[in-house]
């Protein structure tokens, strides 16, 4: 079995996408970066998600951005809400600056000391945020920077960066994640959870949930039986 570096947030898409590389057979090493992010709680659900998928190892990485600031997901600023469920136009205010450029750098290191075939990434770039590091030239661009910067590169082994939800809808990725069997349940999506860490319901990543549970025709277990 090859070896596979997953950066696992403990969202509903980065579940998703190391579920379908250990479906096809890939070795998982999860990689959790505590970024300084204020919805904290993603993290234990990253820890549920790698236990659930059985990882080889899961590794919990340090690299504080609230140094740097400028994204409310990094407490500089409020995080936008809509109470009409919509979601602006404008790259939004929780955009972290060069947040995945950082986390696949980081994969990348630990990728070549595992020499590792790929880099699972959960990016989306039909129904996200806008997000320009979710965008599949972004993808393309750094799997040749890859090529180009590390020893495994110049010897021709360099990982590829694997983005298996890029075209799905969010609907689409929660169908093949029910597909793959996996439990939604231990996930968690919110920006800004309230203090006993049940989803506010109204950030960007709530209403994009939201609208894909309902477009997939299935109930959000989040919200089966109990509201967390």
């Amino acid at each position: 079995m090859q070896r596979a570096v997953v950066l696992l947030s403990g969202g509903l898409d980065s579940a998703t996408a190391a579920a379908a590389a250990r479906r096809e057979g890939w070795k998982l090493y999860a990689l959790t970066v505590r970024y300084g992010q204020v919805h904290q709680v993603e993290i234990d659900a990253a820890r549920r998600v790698a236990a659930a998928l059985g990882v080889e190892r899961h590794v919990e990485l340090d690299v504080d951005l609230r140094a740097f600031g400028g994204s409310a997901l990094v407490g500089d600023g409020e995080i936008p809400k809509s109470d009409a469920g919509e979601i602006g136009r404008d790259i939004p205010a929780t955009y972290v600056p060069a947040r995945n450029t950082i986390l696949l750098s980081l994969a990348l290191g630990w990728a070549e000391v595992l020499d590792a075939g790929r880099i699972v990434i959960g990016v989306n770039a039909v129904d996200y945020s806008g997000y320009p590091d979710c965008r599949p030239a972004f993808i393309a661009a750094f799997e040749y920077l890859a090529t180009l910067a590390t020893k495994a590169g110049l010897e021709g082994r360099a990982p590829r960066i694997w983005a298996p939800l890029q075209d799905l809808t969010k609907a689409g990725i929660i169908r093949l994640g029910l597909e793959l069997g996996l439990d939604y349940a231990l996930t968690h999506s919110c920006y800004d959870p309230l203090p006993d860490g049940r989803p506010c319901r109204r950030c960007d990543s709530c209403i994009l949930r939201a609208r894909g549970f309902a477009e997939a025709g299935v109930p959000d277990p989040l919200f089966t039986g109990r509201d967390r």
